[in-house]
């Protein structure tokens, strides 16, 4: 189906049966997005944190694995990752992973940490792309077919950014849902006309007309299926993207293509569509599934407590004149309040019983 055929489809879906979700709009159309193309680069639409410097997949990894380590080295363990994009965290991070769990392995009598690799990905493009990385890994569209038989060691990073959203919006008749429909043949936002005053936080609920809020119920139901595996099976989580360390109200849905944000009706299936995420809904969800959790921070914060400024400081020493520079401008634009630094945001979550987490001190 082409991008004008995907326009079309929304268009006389709204002409026959009435105006659409937004969750329905954004997510057939990053369904689309993903499933034909590799979007990752400088070529591509946008870059991730693994893109920038192996130092962010080597970090995760340690981390992952000094959470095995001294929760007693279990031997059957899967390494798990939600939209994994080119496999290049999973790359640094298990690199990283085998290396403690060897120098583990000749300091005791267990075996040394060999994950299973299961990644979460529904892309047939991109999972070409993680098996020429990752010869072993095995792939799987959900959480249901992951084997429960050994603790998980999980990885989202700028996975919940992508998952469909509602927009609320208040109105002098209460709170209504902000729908997609059309004025002629163009896209434009409309407010339904069924209440949604229940769906609203209880904090915003008396909030004045034209205030929005988004939520999201597929991020909602993915971050309590993490929490019930880590709850059943052990393990640990880490979940890295851009949002909000407290529910703000207001609209962040955007487009992306080619490093720019676009129209976001401009172009259904041939931009990535996205919005900050609500951390704070994720860990309350978390822990009312009964998910340790061990923090929630910057970006930058959680990677300087991990080690990134001696590790770039290392790899820099070792390199030319020009890749130290590029290595410290990888850092910085991982670190920095004004680059990644504040914007994304780090959370840490662990099963019942699991040890204290490394590099979340003094986290709320």
């Amino acid at each position: 189906m082409s991008p004008a055929d995907q326009a079309d489809v929304f268009r006389r879906l709204i002409r026959t049966n009435g105006p659409i979700s937004l969750a329905q709009y954004m997510g057939e159309s990053n369904a689309r997005y993903y499933n034909a193309r590799d979007p990752l680069g400088d070529r591509g639409d946008f870059i991730t944190a693994p893109e920038i410097s192996q130092m962010f997949g080597e970090l995760i990894g340690l981390w992952l694995a000094d959470m095995w380590l001294r929760a007693g080295q279990p031997e059957c363990v899967h390494y798990v990752e939600l939209g994994p994009g080119r496999g290049t965290l999973a790359r640094d991070a298990l690199g990283a992973m085998a290396r403690l769990g060897e120098a583990a392995q000749s300091a005791s009598t267990t075996g040394g940490l060999n994950p299973q690799v299961h990644l979460i990905e529904g892309s047939a493009a991109l999972r070409t792309v993680q098996s020429a990385a990752l010869p072993a890994v095995q792939h799987h569209h959900d959480l249901s077919s992951v084997p429960d038989d050994g603790p998980i060691l999980l990885v989202a990073n700028e996975f919940f950014d992508a998952l469909p959203i509602r927009q609320l919006i208040a109105t002098e008749q209460g709170w209504r849902e902000r729908l997609v429909g059309l004025d002629g043949d163009t896209f434009v936002f409309v407010a339904g006309d069924r209440p949604m005053d229940s769906a609203v936080p209880a904090a915003l609920r008396d909030a004045s007309a034209g205030t929005l809020v988004e939520t999201s119920p597929a991020s909602a139901t993915y971050a309590g299926e993490i929490s019930d595996r880590l709850v059943a099976q052990g393990g640990a989580a880490l979940i890295v993207d851009y949002g909000y360390l407290q529910l703000q109200p207001g609209s962040t849905f955007q487009a992306i293509q080619a490093h720019q944000k676009v129209d976001v009706f401009a172009h259904p299936g041939t931009a990535d569509l996205t919005v900050h995420v609500d951390f704070e809904t994720l860990s309350q969800v978390a822990v009312q599934r009964g998910a340790q959790l061990c923090g929630l921070m910057g970006q930058g914060s959680w990677l300087q407590a991990m080690g990134i400024d001696a590790r770039a400081q290392a790899l820099a020493q070792s390199a030319s004149p020009d890749q130290a520079a590029r290595i410290m401008r990888q850092h910085h634009r991982l670190v920095a309040p004004d680059q990644m630094g504040d914007l994304f945001k780090v959370m840490g979550l662990a099963a019942p019983g699991w040890p204290q987490a490394a590099g979340f001190a003094g986290a709320g």
